[in-house]
C-alpha cells in the first residue's frame, strides 16, 4: 500500500509540472487558436538559459531564475512577430507547420549554442527530503509542486484582476468585438506569447531541477499535449487537472505494471479521451452551422 501512495504523491507532483507547461499551449490557443507545438522548445530552452545565467555567468539564484524567463519570454515574442505575425489570414495548418518548424529550430539553436552534452544544476531549493512514515517526498519534488501551484494562482489572478489580462480574455472570446472595443489584438498576441514563453520556461526550469539540463527536456515538454487536449484546450483549470491525470497515471503504469509503458501512457490516455470526450473533460463543445 505505502508503494501505490509513494507512486501516487509522485505522479501528481511531476503532473503540477506538466500543467504549467501545457498553460502555455493553452494560452496561446485561447487567445488565436493556434495550437504551439514549439511549446517544448521554450521548455527546453528555459532550461538552457537558467543554466548559462546561475552555472556559467554566475549570477545569484533569484536573478538568474527572472533572467531565464524574461529570455524565454522574449524569444517566444520575436519568434511570434516574425514567424507567425505575418500568417495571419493564412490557413491555421499553415500557422500549426510554422510552430512545429519553430520547435525544430530551437532543437537546432541550442545544439549550435550549447552542444550536445548534458549539464546539471546544483542544489536551487533549500530544505530536506521530507519522510512520512513510510512515504519520501524529495524536496526537489515538492517545491516544484508549490511553485506550480504559485504560477496557477498568479495567472487566475492576472486574468481576472489586470486589465491586460483582461484584455486577453477579450481577445479570447471574439477578435473583431475585442478590436471594436479598443482593444489592440496584434499587441495582445504579442504579449501572449511573451506570457506563454515565460511560463513554459518556469516548467523547463524545474524540469532541469529533477532531470539535469539537455535536449530530453523538449520531448518531456512533449507530454504537454497529451495534458492539454484532455483537459480541454480552453481551460487553463482543465491544463492543471489534465497534468495531475498525466502524472497520476504514468507513474502508477510505471511503477505497478511496467516502467516502458511510463512513456507512452500520456499518449494512450489521451487516445481514449478523443473517443470518449473529444473536446476534452473540461472543454466547450463549439456548434459551427455550416
Amino acid at each position: 500500500m505505502s508503494i501505490v501512495m509513494q507512486f501516487i504523491i509522485n505522479g501528481i507532483m511531476v503532473g503540477a509540472i506538466y500543467s504549467v507547461i501545457a498553460v502555455g499551449i493553452v494560452l496561446v490557443y485561447k487567445a488565436s487558436k493556434i495550437f504551439n507545438f514549439a511549446a517544448g522548445g521554450f521548455t527546453m530552452i528555459g532550461a538552457f538559459f537558467m543554466w548559462t545565467f546561475y552555472c556559467v555567468v554566475q549570477f545569484p539564484l533569484f536573478i538568474s531564475i527572472i533572467l531565464a524567463i524574461i529570455s524565454v519570454g522574449v524569444t517566444a515574442f520575436i519568434m511570434q512577430r516574425l514567424a507567425i505575425q505575418p500568417l495571419i489570414g493564412q490557413s491555421l495548418l499553415s500557422i500549426l507547420l510554422v510552430t512545429l518548424g519553430l520547435s525544430h529550430l530551437l532543437e537546432g539553436l541550442v545544439m549550435f549554442t550549447w552542444g550536445g552534452t548534458s549539464e546539471s544544476l546544483p542544489e536551487i531549493f533549500p530544505g530536506k527530503t521530507l519522510f512520512i512514515g513510510q512515504l519520501v517526498i524529495g524536496k526537489d519534488l515538492l517545491w516544484s509542486f508549490f511553485v506550480s501551484i504559485a504560477v496557477m494562482i498568479f495567472l487566475l489572478l492576472f486574468f481576472k484582476f489586470t486589465h491586460a489580462g483582461l484584455a486577453m480574455r477579450g481577445v479570447a472570446e471574439d477578435h473583431q468585438v475585442a478590436q471594436a472595443r479598443g482593444i489592440n489584438v496584434t499587441r495582445i498576441f504579442g504579449a501572449t506569447w511573451f506570457l506563454a514563453g515565460t511560463v513554459a520556461s518556469v516548467g523547463g526550469i524545474l524540469l532541469s531541477v529533477k532531470l539535469g539540463v539537455s535536449q530530453f527536456i523538449g520531448a518531456v515538454g512533449f507530454k504537454a499535449f497529451p495534458v492539454v487536449l484532455i483537459g480541454g484546450l480552453e481551460s487553463i483549470g482543465g491544463a492543471f487537472i489534465g497534468g495531475l491525470i498525466v502524472g497520476l497515471l504514468e507513474n502508477l503504469v510505471g511503477g505497478l505494471i511496467a516502467p516502458w509503458l511510463m512513456e507512452v501512457t500520456p499518449y494512450i490516455l489521451l487516445l481514449f479521451v478523443l473517443f470518449v470526450r473529444p473536446e476534452g473533460l473540461f472543454g466547450l463543445k463549439r456548434i459551427e452551422r455550416i
